[in-house]
């Protein structure tokens, strides 16, 4: 989804700890109750095993389009043999689910208290904190040949748009997933998002499996989200 990026006010994570720290090395894996993210301070090569390996993926400190602070969801950590933490976290990259070790000195832990789920037969988007269902609401989903991807993802950039009443609203909250089917958004490298509705769009009801993958949403709900849920938090997509 090609997105065009404006000012924007960013939501604060509560910082856990300096990542690296002395102690144990221990992340719970992402729940329904929340999650640990790791916030890109240095721009940092992610490798395929904890200091070894090829890199995978190269962390810049701002995400792509919104230019705002890179926050990942951590899934687990390891120490290398020099001692060194490593935490792997989930990548914006093919294939979906992707993950890769970036040192934890280059990185601020922080905690969301959030999580959100898609049930794309219901086509529901659901959100929790701390465990607790607080809000779902109706959407669109993928449509059967341009289905929107399973699995776990995160969200990762969300941009404000410039004409708030346009197709996809006002903001367009890009996840760490990919279309299994396109290669290309409109420019964009077929990353699915979340969004809002306007223009066109407004003729496909809330319920409907009609979209290229992205999940639209009232521009209500999407704008509620991209002010309240904290970037890196998990974003669980079934059937």
């Amino acid at each position: 989804m090609a997105a065009v990026a404006v000012a924007v006010a960013v939501v604060a994570h509560p910082a856990v700890r300096p990542a690296g720290a002395a102690g144990a090395c221990v992340v719970a894996p992402p729940t329904l109750a929340g999650a640990t993210v790791a916030k890109v301070v240095v721009a940092a090569d992610v490798l395929q095993a904890p200091g070894a390996g090829p890199r995978v993926w190269r962390a810049a400190t701002q995400t792509p389009w919104g230019h705002d602070p890179t926050w990942l969801l951590v899934l687990g950590c390891a120490r290398d043999p020099a001692g060194r933490e490593w935490l792997r976290v989930l990548l914006p990259i093919r294939p979906n689910g992707a993950s890769g070790w970036i040192r934890a000195d280059f990185v601020l832990l922080a905690r969301s208290a959030y999580s959100i789920a898609i049930d794309t037969r219901s086509a529901e988007v659901s959100v929790y904190k701390s465990g607790r269902l607080i809000r779902r609401v109706r959407a669109v989903v993928g449509a059967p040949s341009t289905p929107t991807p399973h699995g776990l993802f995160a969200a990762y950039d969300p941009v404000p748009q410039p004409r708030p009443d346009g197709f996809v609203g006002p903001w367009v909250i890009h996840l760490t997933g990919h279309s299994d089917v396109l290669d290309d958004y409109g420019g964009g490298p077929g990353r699915v998002a979340i969004h809002g509705r306007g223009g066109a769009s407004l003729r496909i009801p809330l319920g409907s499996a009609s979209s290229h993958g992205c999940v639209r949403v009232d521009n209500d709900i999407v704008s509620w989200l991209a002010r309240t849920i904290p970037m890196g938090t998990p974003v669980r997509i079934r059937a």
